[in-house]
């Protein structure tokens, strides 16, 4: 295939996927995520490869750009940036903890954890929303499908029509941005 026609194509397989981008649980997602700065409950944010960047660029916009000039502010941490803790968990106990350890030292009942992963298998991520799960945190999981484990354990499963990693990232990234320029535009 020349560059041109895979570029096309690519981009009208894209166009489907974000067409049946799911609507109702994104608005379901921009609710909890609206209880969570007017209780003043903490929002944790975590995922592994592109999903660790997309948790980190979640943080910094619901931190910023949703919070800014606004009474109710966010109070959002993303587990995937403090990366000496991360691999001081990995080394000394296990990679599949790096998350749910951080989680242990802040995380309590009614606060909500949302989880980014294309396959929705990723160990650690299911080890956090496991312990979320037993201490009545609200779990969300952003995924693609089939979904794998991750949307039988978290309260709202989000999944992006796709099974192609890009497809589901470029999906997981429009949704992060209507969630942080819904509440940056409206109050």
């Amino acid at each position: 295939m020349r560059p041109i026609e895979y570029i096309r194509d690519y981009r009208q397989q894209s166009l489907t996927m974000l067409a049946r981008l799911p609507e109702q649980e994104v608005a379901d997602l921009i609710g909890l995520l609206e209880d969570a700065r007017q209780q003043g409950s903490q929002v944790f944010i975590c995922g592994n490869g592109g999903s660790a960047a997309m948790a980190s660029h979640l943080a910094g916009e619901l931190g910023k750009e949703a919070s800014w000039g606004k009474d109710k502010r966010f109070r959002v941490l993303s587990l995937t940036d403090n990366i000496p803790w991360m691999l001081a968990i990995a080394n000394d106990l296990d990679f599949n903890q790096i998350f749910v350890e951080q989680l242990k030292n802040f995380g309590s009942g009614g606060d909500l954890l949302l989880v980014f992963s294309t396959s929705g298998n990723s160990s650690n991520i299911l080890e956090v929303v496991h312990w979320a799960n037993q201490h009545q945190l609200t779990t969300v999981g952003v995924t693609g499908k089939p979904g794998g484990q991750l949307v039988q354990e978290v309260r709202l499963p989000i999944l992006i029509d796709s099974s192609h990693t890009g497809r589901i990232q470029e999906g997981h990234f429009l949704i992060q941005h209507l969630i942080s320029y819904f509440f940056a535009e409206n109050d």
